[in-house]
């Protein structure tokens, strides 16, 4: 699941996209139907990136692509206006560890809303790009067969830095003040 450059946004529904950077802060497209855009400006928006929130739980905290990881897995994923006491069941199939007393009805129905925005994007099912390599690297190494090849070393030598020397800051007299005419 590659959740890199989506966001929630303060004070805005539903889940946003980074589309690019400006110097005040981000051009935002929302997720839904309507491709709505938003400039979010950073001194005013608070931006959460999905891939870095997490859950409180008992002994550490829960990283959120888990639980939805484990969502996507789960047989029946509930409505996010279902009941408190429903969505506290589901999560404690989902997410066995987390804190009943500091993660809310709310968070939770924002969570399982969160699942039913992404669940039927492309980008919910493919890999980060930073698993991606890792998992192609195993897969070329098993098709190679195991040859040492070396790498053909430098025939030429680097070369020399030389450091000039830095200009000499030369002293200016200082400016005498005139003495003030009596009157």
């Amino acid at each position: 699941m590659n959740l890199q450059g989506i966001v929630a946004v303060s004070g805005k529904p539903g889940l946003w996209k980074a589309l690019s950077q400006n110097k005040t802060g981000f051009i935002l497209e929302s997720l839904d139907a309507q491709k709505t855009k938003l400039v979010a400006n950073l001194s005013t928006a608070k931006l959460a990136a999905l891939d870095e929130i997490t859950i409180f739980g008992f002994n550490e905290d829960i990283k959120l692509t888990d639980v939805l990881a484990k969502m996507k897995t789960a047989a029946n994923v509930p409505d996010s206006k279902t009941d408190g006491k429903k969505l506290r069941e589901f999560f404690l199939e989902v997410a066995p560890d987390h804190d009943e007393e500091k993660v809310y009805a709310s968070d939770m129905k924002k969570i399982v809303n969160w699942f039913h925005i992404l669940k039927d994007m492309p980008l919910f099912n493919e890999v980060p790009a930073t698993e991606a390599p890792a998992a192609e690297e195993a897969d070329s190494d098993a098709a190679k067969p195991a040859v040492a090849v070396k790498k053909p070393v430098a025939t030429t030598a680097p070369k020399a830095v030389t450091k000039q020397a830095a200009p000499k800051a030369t002293a200016k007299p200082k400016a005498t003040a005139k003495p003030r005419r009596a009157e």
